[in-house]
């Protein structure tokens, strides 16, 4: 028999599992893909995903690619396939069409290339005109556009196999069938049931997890009351297979009811809600064996003719506001209690978009898995109810630590989207560039004012104190929306990731530990091995905003003799070093910074004789009488704003003292010799009377990579040379 290639669909993060289940109905694995998989076999083993499948959302029988890096391009694609072979005589279709690029970045006017390219097909084959028909169709067409390829298949589905027909109302925020069933497979009901284990949903909603537990168990069919299928007048169908495959089901869903049939125990303290639940089990065939009443959790008590095992599975509410989280913590520890007291020595799942309150719950999870409900991530916690995996509960809003999690998807969303076009951007930029250490997102959105740096693969998100107008749970709820975003859309581990908050600093605040974790690694710049800490200190110990100044010196060190003032971690002095520069002189107040830039410049071979590093008050420095040795070719200056440090001879105020502080730098320079004179504070306003003493130049547009283009106040930077 002829073998066919078919895309399947189905929720993200359940891919792995699609798989193994397509290749229990004789399906061979090709490859898996973001929210589905590629398989390949027969017709008859495309029609039993259709019928079989608990996970997924659509069959897609593939027939083509095309190329479409144009509309024209895609057009003549679609034009020279055979769609009489697919599209009844006289018949209508649909098309459903994905993705974009370029050239085509609107999804309808990419399904109406396709449609106009299907009917001139059929039309200059000399057949008659197909219709168009968005509603029952007799054909759906699936379009794919992935870059410059479109992915052309017929729909065997017709429609999203999650609905399984016996759903046609809702309770609040229920979950998709074939969400439930892959929360069922990864909990091991299959495995329970068959070793004679119950099924109880403590907080059942309209039961979505009930009657899918109980499909599975009894061998019914998920897509055995549908009433049509999408391949039905695909002129390719074989009703003879198709057949077959209907009489298995319902020999099967027969053969499933003769055996010892688990109790489903459904409870919920929403009357209205179960209602609704015992509709649908009525409309999915299962009355009489599931089993739905209105009871609290705390009221809840076994049964006496449950079995000693079982699965307890519940979807419980995630709130809807940070306010809400001490009302969960005590709902997500009561379930604890509840299934230890009732329930020993069955097994507790809890699936859930707020994963830190499985603490709460009082029993050591023996396994967690990571899945999305709809757009929002969520993780499925299992535990084994027994004493000895008993713990003190806890809230994790005790601790006032903001825990990642979404509250307003549409909000969220639009985070989401803003940092793929970042990295979409930003990321060509730097890979061009060779850059491994730079900003991808810097308050782009007033939603969500937050820095967002990435050191060669981790990242260092750096939250700006709200002003005060912004109420601060709002601040809070939005920054835990954003570290449930960043590590999904930048695919890291969360534990690659430190998140901070940014306020203004002064005095010694600036030099203050955060933490003592002494995790230090290596990145490199321009050929410079440099050293940063992403969680001891509020920086990192590598201003990126400076990349280009440290550049230039590199590229002009050559022979030069080099004094860096406020040197911090001597990244530049490291890059004037490897840039050839003859000897160097960095300073610094701070004994943490001193030591740290040795480091750097021990990390690249530095000669100690010729690259000194001292620890020094740079204002008493400046004010010292100058020494013989004191001449320097090129100085780089960048001090803070403003400094109060008890170390200091005085109190630095950049915007007042600056110009005693360019002069004291000028004697120090050489007659041809160069100062890069820079700083942070955004109202700075340069002396005018330095303009008229030296040569000075504004180069701040040039000293601001790509990355840090949208923030032009990041800092500001001149050269100045004495006048000739």
């Amino acid at each position: 028999m002829s073998k066919y290639v078919f895309f399947v669909t189905c929720p993200k993060g359940v891919e792995y599992l699609l798989g193994d289940e397509l290749e229990a109905f004789g399906l061979t694995l090709v490859r898996n893909a973001p929210a589905g998989v590629w398989v390949e076999g027969e017709l008859e083993a495309g029609y039993r995903a259709c019928m079989w499948s608990r996970l997924a959302n659509r069959v897609i029988l593939h027939i083509d690619e095309v190329d479409a890096r144009s509309a024209e391009e895609l057009y003549d694609g679609i034009v020279r396939m055979d769609w009489q072979a697919h599209i009844p005589a006289g018949g209508s279709f649909r098309v459903n069409f994905l993705g974009q690029n370029e050239a085509l970045r609107n999804t309808q006017f990419g399904a109406q290339k396709v449609k106009d390219g299907i009917v001139d097909s059929i039309r200059g084959a000399g057949a008659p005109r197909p219709a168009v028909a968005q509603k029952d169709p007799d054909v759906t067409i699936s379009a794919r556009l992935n870059r410059g390829r479109l992915a052309v298949g017929i729909d065997l589905s017709g429609h999203s196999l999650h609905m399984r027909g016996y759903r046609t109302e809702q309770g609040l925020a229920p979950l998709k069938e074939n969400l439930a069933a892959a929360v069922l497979l990864r909990a091991g009901w299959p495995e329970i049931a068959e070793a004679g284990g119950d099924f109880v949903d403590p907080m059942c909603g309209s039961g979505t997890l009930l009657i899918e537990a109980a499909l599975m168990a009894l061998d019914i069919a998920p897509g055995r009351r549908q009433e049509r299928f999408g391949f039905e007048k695909w002129p390719g169908h074989q009703p003879e297979l198709w057949l077959g495959i209907r009489q298995e089901a319902e020999r099967r869903a027969h053969e499933g009811k003769q055996g010892r049939v688990p109790a489903f125990a459904g409870f919920d303290q929403d009357s209205r809600v179960l209602d609704t639940a015992q509709r649908n089990v009525q409309r999915a065939g299962l009355e009489g064996i599931v089993m739905v009443e209105p009871r609290s959790l705390s009221d809840f008590a076994r049964h006496d003719d449950w079995a000693e095992t079982g699965l307890i599975l519940t979807n419980p509410p995630y709130g809807e506001r940070l306010s809400e989280r001490n009302v969960l913590a005590a709902l997500y520890q009561s379930l604890g209690e509840v299934s230890l007291r009732e329930l020993a020595g069955w097994r507790l799942g809890v699936f859930t978009g707020a994963p830190e309150f499985g603490k709460s719950v009082g029993l050591r999870s023996f396994k967690q898995y990571k899945l999305f409900n709809g757009k929002l991530p969520a993780q499925l916690l299992l535990f084994e109810v027994n004493t000895e995996n008993a713990r003190t509960p806890r809230d994790p809003a005790a601790a006032g630590q903001v825990v990642p999690r979404i509250v307003n998807a549409e909000r969220a969303e639009m985070l989401r989207n803003r940092l793929k076009k970042n990295m979409k951007s930003i990321g060509q930029w730097v890979r061009k560039q060779n850059i491994g250490c730079y900003r991808l997102y810097d308050a782009d959105m007033p939603e969500y004012a937050l820095a967002i740096d990435i050191y060669e693969g981790r990242v260092h998100v750096q939250e700006y104190l709200a002003p005060k107008s912004i109420d601060e749970r709002a601040a809070r709820e939005r920054l835990a929306e954003a570290l449930a975003i960043i590590p999904d859309v930048l695919d890291i581990d969360p534990k690659d990731m430190v998140c901070k908050q940014r306020q203004r600093q002064t005095g010694t605040k600036q030099y203050e530990k955060q933490a003592a974790t002494g995790e230090y690694f290596n990145v490199q710049e321009h050929n410079c091995t440099l050293k940063v800490n992403l969680k001891d200190y509020l920086d990192t110990g590598l201003f990126l905003d400076h990349r280009p100044v440290r550049h230039w010196i590199q590229q002009h060190a050559q022979g030069q003799r080099f004094l860096n003032l406020f040197c911090y971690t001597g990244a530049a002095t490291v890059h004037a070093a490897v840039g050839g520069a003859s000897r160097s002189l960095s300073l610094d107040m701070s004994k943490t910074y001193v030591n740290w830039a040795m480091d750097n410049l021990s990390l690249n071979g530095a000669d100690p004789r010729k690259h000194v590093v001292e620890q020094a008050d740079c204002l008493a420095w400046l004010a010292d009488k100058r020494t013989a040795n004191q001449t320097f070719d090129l100085i780089f200056m960048d001090p803070p704003t403003f400094s109060n440090s008890a170390r200091m001879a005085g109190v630095l105020d950049i915007q007042r003292d600056h110009g005693v502080m360019v002069r004291q730098c000028m004697e120090r320079l050489s007659s041809d010799g160069l100062l890069i004179f820079s700083n942070n504070f955004r109202k700075f306003k340069l002396d005018d009377d330095l303009a008229a003493e030296f040569d000075v130049k504004e180069v701040t547009a040039s000293t601001l990579d790509k990355d840090f283009q949208r923030n032009q106040k990041i800092h500001q930077c001149w050269h100045i040379q004495h006048k000739v």
